[in-house]
């Protein structure tokens, strides 16, 4: 009995350890973007802690209360890095500093616990068994936390429950050793009630905490907050309406949107030879559908969008399912929740269709990146009828001049003809976007009669690019092996965010 659970501190201990990790790295995209930098910066400094944390093990002479304040070091910290920063980022300017103290404190007490448990164990088990099963166990909790946390635990208690959780996991253990390792255990017993009255408060103020953070975050009242597997989806109540956000980004703007989709949807309709068969990609808001559902000669239309919470809300929540015109609910429409990468390369050669509206959110890492490469441009052509039609929203011609030339650029070199052009939305500028056939056309002139913003009189000056917007030399194409377009992103839009 005493063995196992000796095993099950170790496999726990880890889980905890690479939970944290994983927390204070989405925290910190969250919350300071730039998701790449972030997450690298975050395991590095972690992982360098945890060899500081087991260097100055070799200064700790008493190895049993060592260990078991290690843990608990570890659960209080870990646990509450997540409530602190939400903390910091609604009431000051330090989150980024006081993240770095985090992940730096967290990773030295993580990074003590396996040398001190070794030593506490090397009288009762052979050095050569000890270190083989100490590290197999604790890989194995590395991968039980990755696992628990992303797949479960976030999605369904986001990043400051999940934290909390796992504190109290960690500091739970940290009690049992003391029962295993510890003869005059009392004294690290208190503080291991104290570990968990802070937990606890910590947990019963999380709610307060989220809603700080979400009025530091956004402008106006928070309607709705949910952490999905996939992201973190706000919706505002504003003075033109809702807003919709993922992951901090603005996705639309009710009392403009209609400009955008519009300028999305109706160019590639009016272009394409037929309206059978209409692909969407992303788009889990239902607002292009809503446009799609205006021809009355539209056949079926399929909607491949990641998100199964942000589709379903787009169905059932009352303000966001009106504005789409309970778009989800006509017969004509499939929908498909599933990664549009993996699900149209698994598609068959007769799976072809007539219009595509590719509408991703803007390319700020490189999950959303592999949506703009070459090689997916090149999938969706071998996917599209004679006289099919693309549309590719590319971000803003203006302040984002080479990331939308890059995307240009990759739909020609997968064999597209493309027209850019662009639409003024007021949220977010001057928008881009890319027309796309495998065959050259004309720029269209007829729109549908009653849009709110286009006209026959001008849909074709979307086509017209000022020199400011016109195309810069020397753009790279974006491809699976170097991601050109994420590098741009970032560069261009954090100049206006740093």
């Amino acid at each position: 009995m005493r063995s196992a659970l000796v095993y099950l501190t170790v496999v726990l201990m880890s889980a905890c350890g690479l939970a944290f990790e994983l927390a204070l790295g989405a925290v910190s995209t969250f919350m300071l973007g730039d998701s790449v930098m972030q997450l690298s910066v975050v395991i590095g400094v972690y992982l360098f802690a945890m060899g500081i944390g087991a260097y100055l093990t070799r200064f700790i002479d008493d190895t049993a209360a060592g260990f078991v304040s290690a843990q608990l070091g570890a659960a209080l910290v870990g646990g509450l890095s997540a409530p602190l920063l939400y903390l910091a980022f609604a009431r000051t300017t330090a989150t980024r500093p006081l993240l770095f103290f985090l992940v730096l404190l967290t990773g030295a007490f993580v990074g003590a616990e396996l040398p001190l448990l070794i030593r506490l164990l090397r009288r009762h088990v052979v050095f050569r068994d000890l270190v083989a099963r100490a590290l197999s166990l604790d890989y194995a909790g590395a991968l039980i936390g990755a696992v628990s946390f992303g797949v479960f635990f976030l999605p369904k208690l986001g990043f400051l429950r999940s934290g909390l959780l796992f504190g109290f996991v960690h500091a739970a253990s940290a009690v049992w050793s003391t029962y295993l390792f510890v003869t005059d255990a009392r004294p690290l017993r208190v503080r291991g009630v104290l570990a968990f009255l802070a937990l606890g408060g910590a947990a019963l103020l999380t709610p307060r905490l989220v809603s700080a953070a979400d009025e530091a975050t956004f402008t106006d009242p928070v309607l709705l907050t949910r952490q999905t597997a996939y992201q973190r989806i706000s919706i505002t109540a504003g003075h033109g309406g809702m807003n919709l956000f993922l992951d901090g980004n603005l996705q639309f703007a009710e009392y403009d949107e209609y400009r955008y989709h519009e300028a999305l949807v109706h160019p590639p309709m009016s272009a394409a030879r037929s309206h059978a068969r209409v692909l969407v990609l992303g788009g889990g808001d239902g607002l292009a559908l809503r446009e799609l559902l205006s021809y009355p000669d539209v056949g079926a239309i399929t909607i491949v969008d990641l998100d199964p919470q942000m589709t379903e809300l787009a169905r059932t929540l009352p303000k966001l399912a009106a504005l789409n015109k309970h778009s989800f609910d006509d017969p004509r429409v499939t929908l498909v929740n599933a990664d549009a990468f993996v699900w149209l390369a698994a598609q068959p050669p007769e799976a072809q269709w007539d219009v595509g509206i590719v509408d991703f959110p803007d390319p700020n890492n490189f999950s959303l990146g592999k949506l703009y490469t070459v090689h997916f441009y090149r999938t969706l052509a071998e996917h599209l009828a004679p006289g099919a039609r693309v549309s590719v929203q590319s971000t803003s011609p203006l302040v984002a001049r080479r990331s939308f030339w890059c995307v240009v650029s990759s739909l020609e070199a997968a064999g597209f003809f493309v027209r850019p052009y662009h639409a003024f939305v007021p949220a977010f500028g001057e928008w881009g976007y890319a027309l796309a056939a495998r065959e050259s056309f004309a720029v269209p002139t007829h729109v549908p009669a009653g849009l709110r913003y286009l006209t026959d009189e001008n849909v074709s000056g979307l086509f017209w690019l000022s020199p400011d917007m016109q195309r810069p030399a020397g753009i790279e194409e974006n491809r699976l092996n170097n991601q050109a377009l994420v590098r741009y992103y970032d560069e261009e839009w954090h100049r206006f965010t740093r």
